[in-house]
């Protein structure tokens, strides 16, 4: 399928994480204790070791963690053809808010309606098999909302999963060693950074300290579109210019 997909019917996405809570102090008691044992481990200490800062720990890494964090904010990158010149378009959307369930709802109402062929549909982004689909299905699966058909994957074999795209395992080529980030390939490959304002460590300081949903949003799309770009590159497809990005509200 990844082969012969048509590039219009590949939804692209990116998400943006926060901690559930503005800090470890708000957390339950329950939660606290919880996020202590995963804290000893992402520090290697046990109990009669010295104990790690788990604030300062959660405050940087708890994001990351479905079970400790949560959405504030998916995009979604649409390509189509403009019935005019041809050209290559895309359509960048976001659904942004302080309310996951209601931003989750919001974004599988749209994955139902229009993407729920996974025989038809593909969904990509970068990291996207590790961690963005992933967590979106987790945080769905608290909020108790439907998955749609292609995020119901849980159990299935590797060749029922081929609507699922990452460009970052499309650079590995079967090399299973490290991480490369979408900034490093922009570099390599000749486009557009998406990192020019904000990174992956401010994000929890511009929603919880600075309440800034729309700038957050913006990021986001900006990633979507590198991950557009990165993949237009692995097809050997001329990239986008600034006249072929339209932003939706």
């Amino acid at each position: 399928m990844t082969e012969n997909i048509d590039i219009a019917n590949i939804l692209f996405l990116d998400i943006e994480t926060v901690s559930g809570k503005p800090e470890f102090e708000s957390l339950s008691e329950d939660f606290q204790d919880l996020w202590k044992i995963k804290a000893r481990q992402l520090s290697r200490t046990t109990e009669e070791e010295e104990e790690p800062d788990y604030a300062a720990l959660y405050k940087g890494r708890a994001a990351i963690f479905a079970e400790f964090g949560k959405i504030v904010c998916i995009s979604v990158g649409v390509v189509y053809r403009d019935k005019e010149d041809q050209r290559l378009k895309v359509r960048l959307k976001s659904f942004a808010s302080e309310n996951e369930k209601e931003l989750l709802f919001e974004f599988s109402q749209m994955v139902f309606k229009f993407y729920n062929n996974p025989n038809k549909h593909g969904f990509c982004g970068h990291n996207a098999k590790e961690f963005d689909i992933p967590y979106i299905c987790r945080r769905m699966v608290v909020h108790q909302l439907p998955l749609p058909t292609p995020f119901n994957i849980s159990g299935k074999k590797p060749w029922e999963t081929k609507h699922l795209l990452d460009t970052m395992e499309m650079w590995k080529f079967g090399d299973r060693k490290h991480y490369t980030s979408l900034k490093l390939l922009a570099a390599v490959l000749g486009f557009p950074s998406p990192k020019d304002d904000i990174d992956g460590s401010d994000v929890g300081r511009v929603y919880w300290e600075d309440k800034d949903l729309e700038r957050l949003a913006l990021y986001c799309e900006k990633d979507v579109l590198a991950t557009v770009q990165l993949y237009l590159r692995y097809k050997y497809m001329p990239l986008l210019e600034e006249d072929q990005v339209v932003h939706v509200k």
